[in-house]
This record gives C-alpha cells, structure tokens and sequence, in this order.
C-alpha cells in the first residue's frame, strides 16, 4: 500500500493515519518527521535542511524532493508507506512521481478527509489551553469538569492566538487553495477517494477501508 493522506488542519487526519499504521502496517510519514530523520542522521540533504530551518527560510524543493526518496527507498518502507504532508504543490506531486517510478513504487490510493469548513472552525476554535499545566481542552468535545478552569489545577483557561477565528479563517484559506490543484491532479488519475471526515472516526475509518477495497 503506498498512500497519501490530505486533509485540512482539523479534518482529524492524524487519528486516521495511526488507524492505517495499525491495520496496514506501514509506516506514517509526515514532513516533519522526514526533516527531523534526516537532520539526526546529519546527512548531506538534513544538513542542508538544517541551515534552511535554523534562518527560519522555506526548505527548497530539491532539498525536501531529496530527503523524500531518501525516506522512501528505506527498508520500514518496501511493504508500503502513507504520506502526510507532501505533496503540497503540484511540482512536488510532479517529483513524487518520478521518485516512487524510481524506486519502483506505484502510487495505490490518495485519501482525502473531507470536513465541511464551518465543522472545522468549529473544532480548530474550541480549543483551550491551561497555561500553567499545557493540558488542552474542547469547549465541545472535551470540556473540563467547570467552565473556563482546568481539571488539574484550577488555572483560568486561554485561548491560543492561533486558535482565534480570524486566525484559523486565514490558516483554512491559505491551505484550501493548495489543497484544491492536488485534488484535482490526483482525481484526473483516478486514485483520489474522498472520505466524509464529519462523522464518528470509526465510521471515517470504515469508508476509507471500504474505498481502498473497491
């Protein structure tokens, strides 16, 4: 199985990965994970990701392309792998290609956790935060035991600047318009599935399993 997993900030793709990782056992692999393998082993291309991440510059697309095939030709790798995280544009998309035909690695399915937009506004804004103790709150789907305090320790709850609906409106516009040009590319080969991410995520689950076995 080798995978790609989109999805919008709050589609709830992260729970979705761990439940492939368990069935499928492959391994997850996200961006980040990739950067911080590759700059541990301080290799040619980690280096290079470093200076880029240290300046706090944008890594090019040669470095991360790198990095990615280099991940990818690892051994955890040869039964399959579920990408989280790249592509995110289409000359990645483009690069991707050419490494798994490289490696001899076909691209099986592209899934995409669908969330209407107001759904995730609603899921990305009711987060709160203890500021003394880091433990996180939903004023929905977790809330603590009295309103605006923390269970542990009795401290007043904040809200994350990056948690504001302004904020978030900005993040989900931003993401939305890359999104879009990789669904469609994705669909055009006929390896997109698009899964309802508004439901129980046994149930999202249970649709991604029934997509890929179609």
């Amino acid at each position: 199985m080798h995978l790609i997993l989109m999805g919008l900030p709050g589609a709830g793709k992260g729970t979705q990965a761990e439940k492939i990782n368990e069935k499928y056992h492959i391994p997850h692999i996200s961006t980040g994970d990739m950067f911080r393998l590759a700059i541990k082993e301080g290799t040619p291309l980690g280096k290079k990701a470093k200076q880029y991440l240290d300046e706090g510059a944008l890594v090019p697309d040669e470095v991360t392309n790198g990095i990615v095939e280099e991940r990818l030709s690892k051994t955890d790798c040869e039964k399959g792998f579920l990408l989280d995280g790249f592509p995110r544009t289409i000359p990645q998309a483009e690069a991707l290609r050419d490494i798994t035909t490289k490696l001899n690695k076909k691209l099986d399915y592209v899934i995409h956790v669908d969330v209407p937009e107001e759904k995730l506004l609603e899921r990305l804004t009711g987060r709160r935060v203890c500021p003394v103790c880091g433990a996180t709150y939903h004023v929905v789907y977790n809330p603590p035991e009295q309103e605006g305090i923390c269970d542990k320790d009795g401290a007043e709850l904040i809200q994350r600047e990056d948690d504001t609906i302004e904020t978030v409106q900005k993040r989900l516009a931003v993401n939305m318009e890359q999104t879009k040009p990789l669904l469609d590319y994705y669909e055009k080969q006929g390896i997109l599935v698009t899964v309802n991410g508004d439901q129980d995520i046994n149930k999202v689950f249970e649709d991604i399993q029934a997509e890929m076995n179609k």
